[in-house]
C-alpha cells in the first residue's frame, strides 16, 4: 500500500523494502516493527532484499520525538534497532542497501549492517552524528561502524561526529559505489538478480563465519546501551 510507512514488494525472488513516511524516514517503533515484518516475509520466500528509502533521504535515524520523551516506548525502539543490525547482518540471503540521498545516526547502521551498499550521487551528508547532538556513541553503533569503515573514517567519525559527503563517504567505506540517482534502484536490483546465482548455503555460512565477532559484540553490547540510555532518562528527571 503506498500510505504505508514500510513497503514490501516481491518479485523475481528479489524483496525491496521501501522505507517512506514522507519526512525524514525516522525510525519509529512502528517503522522497525514494520522493516523486521518485511524482513520476514522475505525470508519466507528466500529472497534476496534490497532496503532501500525515499527520494534524497535513506534515513536521519531514530524518531527524536519518542527519543526526548523517553520511558519504555524509547528504549523499545533503542532495543528494536539495535537488534535489527545484527539480523540484517546475519540475514540468510544477500541483502543491498540503496541509499537514496541524506544517511544519519540509526540510518548510517541500518545501512552498513547490509552486504553490498550503493549510494546516490548528490548533495548529501553522511554521519554518525550522537556526538555533535549530546550522546555518548552507543556499543552497538561503534561496533557496526568499526565493522565497515577505515581505520581513520572510524575515529573521526565516533570521536567528532564528522559529516561525510558522497565521495568522502565512499572512501571512508560507507558506500560500495555510487552512481546517479535515476540509476540507483536498476542497479540494486540488476546486482540482487546476480546474487541469486549464489549458492545460497555458502554465502549464509560464510557471511555468518566471518561476522560471527561483530554479531556477538553487537548482541552483548545490547543491554548495556539500554541500561545507557535508562541512566540517562533517570538524570534528565
Amino acid at each position: 500500500m503506498a500510505n504505508e510507512l514500510v513497503q514490501f514488494s516481491l518479485q523475481d525472488n528479489v524483496a525491496t523494502i521501501r522505507i517512506d513516511d514522507g519526512k525524514r524516514n525516522a525510525l519509529s517503533p512502528q517503522v522497525l516493527r514494520d522493516i523486521n515484518r518485511a524482513l520476514d516475509r522475505a525470508e519466507s520466500a528466500g529472497a534476496t532484499v534490497i532496503i532501500t528509502g525515499r527520494e534524497i533521504v535513506f534515513s536521519a535515524g531514530f524518531d527524536l520525538h519518542i527519543m526526548k520523551r523517553g520511558g519504555f516506548n524509547a528504549l523499545r525502539m533503542l532495543h528494536a534497532g539495535y537488534g535489527l543490525t545484527a539480523r540484517i547482518m546475519a540475514y540468510p540471503h544477500p541483502v543491498i542497501a540503496a541509499c537514496n540521498g541524506h544517511s544519519l545516526a540509526m540510518g548510517v547502521f541500518l545501512m552498513l549492517s547490509s552486504d553490498y551498499i550503493i549510494g546516490s550521487r548528490g548533495d548529501f551528508k553522511i554521519a554518525a552524528n550522537e556526538v555533535a547532538i549530546g550522546m555518548t556513541m552507543p556499543r552497538v553503533a561503534a561496533a557496526t561502524l568499526r565493522h565497515r569503515l577505515n581505520p581513520a573514517a572510524f575515529q573521526r567519525a565516533v570521536t567528532l561526529s564528522e559529516y561525510f559527503d558522497v565521495e568522502s563517504a565512499k572512501d571512508a567505506g560507507f558506500f560500495d559505489e555510487l552512481v546517479e540517482p535515476a540509476k540507483l534502484m536498476s542497479r540494486a536490483e540488476n546486482l540482487a538478480h546476480s546474487y541469486n546465482d549464489l549458492d545460497l548455503r555458502s554465502h549464509t555460512v560464510s557471511k555468518r563465519r566471518i561476522r560471527a565477532a561483530v554479531i556477538r559484540k553487537i548482541r552483548f553490547s545490547i543491554p548495556l546501551d539500554l541500561i545507557d540510555a535508562a541512566l540517562v532518562g533517570l538524570r534528565r528527571l
